[in-house]
């Protein structure tokens, strides 16, 4: 299931430098409301319903977990930054730039201050059109329409002309360049939701540890001592088991894979929690299976410090895990530390987001996303 939401909006301007009014735009709502996805060309059309000069149009989709409200809110202040002053005077008028919320899902919402889908899209070929370029799977909730059909029936029958592409913010940080990117991280840390995001933003293959399940690992925060092999050799099993299934349906040479965990995350645990003897016996077996697995074009590590990552344990409620210590989490950031620079052969990026919430803080998403590309 998506944890994002699919959000459309329309960009338009027929005032002053119109195509750079448009780039700005497109800039700003990526910088600072969400990811942007796709966008379509940029087309001249004419003014609708009132007379006008020509104007410039194009449409894109966002990724975000915010409500619909929030993203109006945002765009708004985009106009007015960008310097666009709304008038209480009846009817329409010429812009800087106008930024319109066309469809959310295929959510219906009719409140005082918005109404989704846009009530007019569907009479708008400066609105249908750039969405169609956009290749959606949606369909209108009220009409029951995808965009082609809509257009088919749109009573607006004055000429849209394609002046030219657009770029995408998103091409500037080409991740797929690595076809397998494997992110890790202590407990807490994030990389489960951030490889779910990445996945959704750059349309990539997932390969999610599942360890929900394991019928050790309560027993083990009891009782250490007696659970810790059993607990390391059934994640060690499942790991590789999993991993051997799930990359084996890709090429990576030609699909892009984004992985929650590396298999080595099997030696870091193992070493913290085993006896010498069973750590001894355990890194036999792991050599072995080590040799066999795909290794990731490139290895993140999220760090975050012991005390965040405690808050972060707390939120998230897992009743078996509200006892872990500080102390059992620096041991857990140590042996990734150190283990990660024994590995000469991996392609490793440490990131430091003790600071940072790419959940909450839209820029905190993208400072990640740009120190991925610094090791392009």
């Amino acid at each position: 299931m998506k944890s994002q939401h699919q959000i459309t909006l329309s960009i338009g301007s027929n005032q002053g430098n119109r195509l750079a009014n448009i780039q700005s735009c497109i800039a700003l709502i990526h910088q600072e409301v969400s990811t942007v996805i796709r966008v379509s060309r940029l087309y001249e059309t004419p003014a609708w319903g009132f007379e006008s000069d020509a104007f410039y149009n194009c449409a894109l989709v966002l990724h975000s977990t915010s409500s619909a409200q929030k993203i109006l809110n945002q765009v708004l202040k985009i106009e007015k930054h960008l310097g666009r002053i709304r008038s209480n005077q009846e009817g329409y008028q010429s812009r800087l730039i106008d930024i319109d919320l066309i469809a959310y899902d295929e959510e219906i919402i009719e409140s005082e201050k918005l109404q989704i889908p846009h009530p007019l899209m569907q009479n708008r070929n400066f609105v249908l059109l750039p969405m169609q370029d956009l290749k959606l799977d949606w369909k209108h909730p009220v009409y029951q329409k995808s965009i082609s059909e809509l257009i088919a029936i749109s009573p607006d029958d004055s000429v849209c002309t394609i002046v030219q592409d657009l770029k995408n913010p998103l091409q500037e940080i080409p991740l797929e360049k690595f076809n397998y990117i494997a992110f890790e991280g202590n407990i807490g840390a994030g990389k489960t939701t951030l490889a779910n995001k990445i996945s959704e933003d750059f349309n990539a293959k997932t390969v999610l540890e599942r360890f929900a399940d394991n019928p050790f690992l309560p027993k083990f925060y009891k009782d250490q001592n007696r659970y810790a092999f059993p607990l390391e050799m059934s994640f060690l099993a499942d790991r590789y088991q999993q991993l051997s299934d799930d990359l084996a349906q890709f090429d990576l040479f030609k699909d892009f894979v984004v992985a929650d965990y590396h298999i080595f995350k099997s030696l870091i645990f193992a070493k913290i929690t085993l006896a010498e003897d069973e750590y001894r016996l355990y890194r036999n077996l792991f050599d072995i299976i080590y040799k066999e697995m795909p290794k990731p074009d490139l290895y993140v590590y999220l760090y975050q410090n012991s005390d965040r990552l405690l808050q972060n344990i707390k939120k998230r409620g897992r009743a078996y895990e509200q006892n872990i210590e500080a102390e059992y989490l620096d041991k857990i950031n140590n042996g990734y530390l150190d283990y990660i620079k024994s590995q000469t052969d991996l392609n490793v990026l440490i990131i430091d987001v003790s600071e940072r919430d790419f959940v909450k803080k839209h820029e905190d998403y993208l400072f990640i996303l740009e120190e991925i590309k610094k090791k392009l």
